[in-house]
């Protein structure tokens, strides 16, 4: 069986937490089992990170420029490990830099999972084309998930400057050729939308500059991806996608401003969405000939059949697309994992892959 192909047709996207122990084993058992279509792989988000951004909370816990401002559990947290009980505020006269927030955990976590990787690649587990994939929130999820709306301007310009630090960490370390920078977009997703309100005006226009912004700052020697998402908390959206028409609209601007490649994108499906109106924006997506794009169309609840069903669907109006889940999975229990792994299996199989 061959790789899959750089336009991501015949490809499955893991995009970014799988409920394993650590690292290795997710790189393992997600090569092993589905090395031929993958073009990179995630290291699952495991420890600490298994809910995502939640454990930033950590990071201005711990800040001498800020203080918790206590509030309602979100209702939303479900199963999850730890939920959200408040929000941080500025100190009054405070004014944190980049250097004041010392670790962030992103650069240490992909250092650590980089060198299982290359373990795993030098023994053949990992293929030669399968590029380690570090999955980055843009920082304007952490700053609309942990910060109070009033401190949320002077909050951002540090704490995105210590995340690029964090990046340039990253990017010394890794071979370029390994790597693969995936930038995760759920909130600016959902502002972009309409579902939440920036501390910036105009928010379409501000979101499509900070992530062309983010994209830039990747060397051209590295694969570019970005990630939208309309959130999975607690197994539920944010908010739901009406169509794809925001999605689509959010990519061209990026690709519009992107003075490098934009390598893959991926796009969520809600489950019952296998109407021709919910895919049919994708006829306008400005897309290179190179860009990779996948479409988010399985779900545990309806396995194989509603997976081609909503592939059916989609390739009415797209063609040449991968397939993933809409959000990462790190939250599941071993059951649902293991049933949503055998649909990717089963899915590949169903479409002759």
């Amino acid at each position: 069986m061959s790789a899959a192909s750089s336009s991501g047709h015949n490809a499955l996207h893991f995009v970014g937490s799988v409920p394993m122990q650590s690292g290795r084993e997710v790189f393992e058992a997600l090569a092993r089992r589905f090395g031929p279509w993958l073009n990179r792989i995630p290291d699952g988000e495991t420890g600490e990170r298994t809910n995502w951004i939640q454990y930033q909370e950590d990071v201005f816990a711990g800040h001498q420029d800020f203080q918790r401002i206590e509030g309602p559990a979100d209702p939303r947290s479900g199963s999850a490990k730890r939920a959200q009980t408040g929000k941080f505020d500025l100190k009054p006269g405070a004014k944190p830099t980049a250097a004041s927030f010392g670790d962030l955990g992103y650069a240490r976590a992909a250092l650590e999972s980089y060198a299982d990787y290359k373990a795993l690649k030098a023994s053949g587990i990992i293929g030669s084309h399968q590029k380690y994939m570090v999955a980055l929130p843009s920082p304007y999820n952490v700053i609309s998930f942990c910060i109070m709306p009033d401190s949320q301007a002077a909050a951002e310009i540090p704490y995105e400057a210590r995340l690029l630090e964090e990046l340039d960490e990253i990017l010394a370390k890794i071979p370029h050729g390994e790597l693969s920078i995936q930038w995760d977009c759920a909130h600016d997703m959902q502002a972009f939308d309409g579902a939440r309100t920036p501390w910036f005006s105009p928010a379409k226009q501000g979101i499509v500059d900070r992530l062309v912004r983010l994209g830039n700052r990747v060397p051209a020697d590295v694969e570019l991806g970005y990630h939208f998402c309309y959130g999975s908390y607690g197994g539920r959206h944010f908010v739901e996608p009406k169509s794809m028409a925001a999605m689509v609209e959010l990519a061209n601007g990026i690709l519009a401003g992107l003075t490098r490649s934009f390598d893959y994108l991926h796009m969520p499906v809600p489950i019952e969405r296998d109407d021709e109106a919910y895919f049919e924006p994708l006829s306008q997506l400005q897309r290179p000939e190179t860009m990779e794009v996948y479409l988010g169309l399985i779900h545990e609840r309806d396995g194989v059949a509603g997976t081609l069903r909503r592939h059916s669907s989609a390739r009415r109006h797209f063609q040449n697309f991968g397939i993933s889940t809409e959000c990462g999975f790190g939250r599941y229990q071993p059951d649902e994992a293991k049933l949503i792994l055998d649909t990717h299996a089963e899915v590949m199989k169903a479409l002759g892959e």
